[in-house]
C-alpha cells in the first residue's frame, strides 16, 4: 500500500470531528439517561451527521469536499445554537468562524460565515442592544477577515513549499520525489487498463572527465543543458525527472517495444547532435524497459532499466539497450 501524503486539513476534520462527535454524544447519553429519548435520538443524528464527512476523507483522502460539508454544518449548527441558547452560544460561534478556514476552502469558509454573522445579526432579541450587536459584528467580521488573510498566505507558501520540495534547482526538472510518485501512478494506470508505458534511463558520458578537467561549474551547465534538451524532446504526455547527478529518467506513454525503441534513439540522436560541452560532444548512454503486467510496483520496472543502462555502457557507450533485449 502507498503511503498516504500528509494533509493538514485531514488532521484538524478528524480532530475536530472527534471532539465534536464525542462531546455531542456526551449529551445524548445524559439526555437518555434523563428519559429525554428525542432529544437524544436528535444528538445521535447531529453524530451521525458529523461523522459522515469524517470517515468520507479518512477513507478516501478528499479532505477539501468533507470539510466544506462540515464547515457548512458547523455553521448551521452554531447558528440554531444561537436560536435555542441566546448569546450565550457566542463562544462557540467565534470558534467555528475561525475553524471554518482551517477545515474548508477558504472562500467556502468566507460564505459560511458570512451567512452565519448576518443570521445572528437577524435574530429578533438576540443581543442586549444595539451597541453589543454591533460589537459582536465587528468581533465576527475581524475574525473572518484576519482567518482568510491567514489561510490565503498559508495556501500560497504550501503551494511554493510543494513545488521547491518536487522541483530540481539546477535544471528546473521535477527531481527524484515526483519521478517516484508518477512511476507509481502509471503502474496503477497500466495495471487498471488505461495505457502503456516505457521508461528511459540515462546519464552522462565520462562525465567524471568534463568535472575534473573543466570544474564543476561546466559539468553543472552539461547537466542543465541536458535537461533543457530531454525537456524539449518530451511529447505531451511525456515526462522527464532528474533521478540524481548526472542521471535523469524519462517516462513515456507508447504501445510497445518497437516505439519504446525508436523513442530512446531519438533522445540519443537529440542529445548528440546538441550537447557540447568544453571539451567538445557529449553523448549519453540509455536503458529502456517497457513496463510488464508482473511488475505491480515501479522498482522492478526500474531495476530493469537501469540494468540495461549499464550494458549500455558496458557497450561502449553512446547507445542504448532495451531491457528485454537481456533476456
Amino acid at each position: 500500500m502507498k503511503p498516504k501524503r500528509r494533509d493538514f486539513r485531514l488532521d484538524i476534520i478528524v480532530l475536530l470531528g472527534s471532539i465534536t462527535a464525542v462531546t455531542i454524544a456526551s449529551f445524548g447519553v445524559y439526555r437518555a439517561w434523563q428519559g429525554h429519548a428525542s432529544m437524544a435520538a436528535f444528538d445521535l443524528a447531529v453524530v451521525l451527521v458529523v461523522v459522515a464527512p469524517v470517515v468520507y476523507a479518512w477513507r478516501t483522502g478528499d479532505s477539501l469536499r468533507a470539510g466544506n460539508v462540515l464547515a457548512a454544518f458547523n455553521s448551521c449548527a452554531t447558528f440554531g445554537a444561537c436560536l435555542m441558547l441566546g448569546h450565550t452560544a457566542l463562544t462557540w460561534t467565534y470558534l467555528v468562524l475561525l475553524t471554518n478556514f482551517f477545515i474548508a476552502h477558504r472562500w467556502v469558509a468566507v460564505g459560511c460565515n458570512v451567512a452565519l454573522i448576518v443570521g445572528i445579526q437577524l435574530m429578533p432579541g438576540f443581543f442586549h442592544d444595539g451597541v453589543h450587536a454591533i460589537s459582536v459584528f465587528v468581533s465576527a467580521a475581524l475574525i473572518t477577515a484576519f482567518s482568510l488573510i491567514f489561510a490565503s498566505r498559508t495556501q500560497d507558501d504550501r503551494v511554493q513549499l510543494e513545488r521547491l520540495a518536487a522541483i530540481d534547482a539546477l535544471t528546473g526538472v521535477p527531481n527524484r520525489r515526483s519521478m517516484e510518485r508518477a512511476l507509481g501512478d502509471a503502474v496503477d494506470r497500466f495495471q487498471r487498463g488505461e495505457c502503456c508505458f516505457g521508461l528511459v534511463v540515462l546519464d552522462l558520458d565520462h562525465f567524471k572527465d568534463v568535472n575534473d578537467q573543466y570544474g564543476h561549474a561546466a559539468g553543472d551547465a552539461a547537466i542543465a543543458d541536458l535537461a533543457s534538451i530531454l525537456r524539449f524532446e518530451m511529447r505531451r504526455n511525456d515526462q522527464v525527472f532528474r533521478f540524481g547527478g548526472e542521471e535523469f529518467v524519462a517516462l513515456l506513454q507508447l504501445d510497445n517495444t518497437e516505439d519504446l525503441e525508436r523513442a530512446t534513439e531519438r533522445l540519443r540522436k537529440a542529445v548528440r547532435g546538441a550537447l557540447r560541452g568544453p571539451g567538445g560532444r557529449i553523448t549519453i548512454s540509455l536503458g529502456a524497459a517497457l513496463l510488464r503486467e508482473q511488475e505491480k510496483t515501479w522498482h522492478d520496472w526500474f531495476s530493469r532499466a537501469d540494468a540495461a543502462l549499464y550494458r549500455a555502457k558496458s557497450a561502449g557507450r553512446d547507445s542504448y539497450v532495451i531491457a528485454d533485449e537481456l533476456f
